[in-house]
């Protein structure tokens, strides 16, 4: 009984050495490796949704642009023939310009106007790439644990799959019955099934990653090369409110519609303002050779201006409306502050709770669950122990290592959306 004992374990060790894996995973494709600077680097550069968006800082450049334009004058030339050529009454023409001189400070409040929407455009289009590089972190710390998750679920396979292979032999020999050799088959095949999802989800965070710099060829992906132990960090919780309530690029945008507010109604009122029209211009009339009133060539010069009268003054709809504008624009400072300080507090007690959870794993939760798989595959070798119990602690040892990776990838995301609201980034 002894010897058959011995004989079923060196089979076992043979098996275990020698089998392959069946597993025929796509892992072969063309990669780029990137590190998380480089790729925040081409994220920055080539991302087509950011370029997007700086176009509205070019937009609002040409508008200051057609803010310093003056009103354009207007040339008028003319003809005229004094009733019929038979009463020789004479011929004549004349040619004017005028234009309109705009009062009351219009072009500057104009210029004002535009070059505080251009700052407004700016604090956008920074807080746009605020949050473009926060979500592109995650995506790169995601294509990170996506993988993590694919090893786990490989090494698992493998397992697994020796275990059946060398189930099938014990149950020729008679050693175990067929129930569990069949069951240790049918765990192979659902694992394998779960291996292949797992490439599927990892090969769609790198699909994400090129779609991030603007790239997105199915022959070549980026695959991150950085890791997530780099992630402790010592945040004073007040010195983080202020920061962001200082420095978000969405409070300086919002201190900025409270200045285009303002400028807005600064121009309504100068548009009241009446606006002259000058003129000046050049008459020439014909010799007239009538019999009854003969008259001589000449020439004659005239100006003149002219006041509109402002009626539509009376009514004050527009000045309203910026008045209103502007109040919703302190009204909406004031959100932005109190939802700032809110998502800072939120993302803080988030990253401190990630940040246990991760230090519980390191604990030792990963090497007692191993511990724990190790002697019970011992002991199944040995006849010692059923299959059940070998499963069990596979599918626990599973389970803490993904846990594990992904409570990884929640630490990684608590402390990017952490510096996200806290308007900071030091994340290499």
């Amino acid at each position: 009984m002894q010897f058959y004992k011995k004989y079923i374990l060196l089979t076992w060790i043979i098996l275990c050495i020698c089998t392959r894996v069946h597993a025929q995973l796509d892992t072969g494709f063309a990669k780029t490796r990137v590190s998380l600077t480089q790729y925040l680097s081409l994220v920055g550069k080539q991302n087509f949704s950011y370029v997007a968006q700086q176009y509205n800082v070019s937009i609002a450049e040409a508008g200051v642009e057609s803010a310093k334009v003056f009103p354009d004058p207007q040339l008028s030339i003319g003809f005229y023939d004094n009733q019929q050529a038979s009463k020789h009454l004479g011929q004549g023409y004349n040619a004017g310009i005028g234009s309109t001189l705009e009062l009351g400070g219009k072009r500057k409040s104009r210029i004002d106007l535009a070059q505080s929407q251009l700052q407004l455009s700016k604090a956008m289009l920074q807080d746009y790439f605020r949050n473009l590089q926060a979500d592109a972190t995650i995506a790169y710390f995601n294509a990170l644990q996506q993988y993590n998750l694919l090893q786990v679920q490989q090494s698992s396979y493998v397992t697994m799959e020796q275990l059946a292979d060398a189930d099938a032999i014990r149950f020729k020999l008679g050693a175990i019955t067929e129930v569990d050799a069949r069951q240790s088959k049918l765990e192979a095949g659902s694992l394998l099934n779960s291996l292949y999802q797992n490439e599927a989800d990892w090969k769609t965070a790198l699909v994400q990653l090129s779609i991030n710099t603007g790239k997105a060829q199915s022959d070549t992906l980026l695959t991150p090369i950085s890791n997530s132990d780099n992630l402790e960090r010592d945040f004073a919780l007040g010195t983080l409110i202020t920061n962001a309530q200082d420095n978000r690029a969405d409070i300086l945008a919002a201190i900025n519609s409270k200045t285009v507010a303002d400028k807005n109604l600064q121009l309504i009122r100068a548009n009241r303002k009446i606006d002259l029209g000058i003129s000046a211009g050049m008459q020439y009339n014909g010799e007239s050779t009538n019999t009854i009133a003969p008259t001589p060539a000449y020439r004659s010069i005239n100006a003149g201006i002219s006041i509109p009268l402002k009626f539509s003054n009376r009514y004050k709809g527009d000045m309203k409306a910026a008045q209103y504008s502007i109040m919703q624009a302190a009204v909406q400072y004031d959100q932005i502050l109190l939802q700032i300080q809110a998502e800072v507090i939120q993302s803080y007690f988030n990253y401190k709770a990630a940040e246990k959870q991760v230090s519980q794993f390191k604990s030792g939760l990963l090497t007692e669950a191993q511990k724990v798989l190790t002697g019970k595959i011992y002991s199944y070798k040995r006849g010692e122990t059923s299959l059940l119990e070998v499963l069990n602690a596979q599918r626990t040892y599973n389970d803490v290592q993904q846990n594990y990776y992904q409570s990884l990838f929640s630490y990684a995301e608590a402390l990017v959306n952490l510096e996200r609201s806290a308007g900071i980034w030091d994340i290499q």
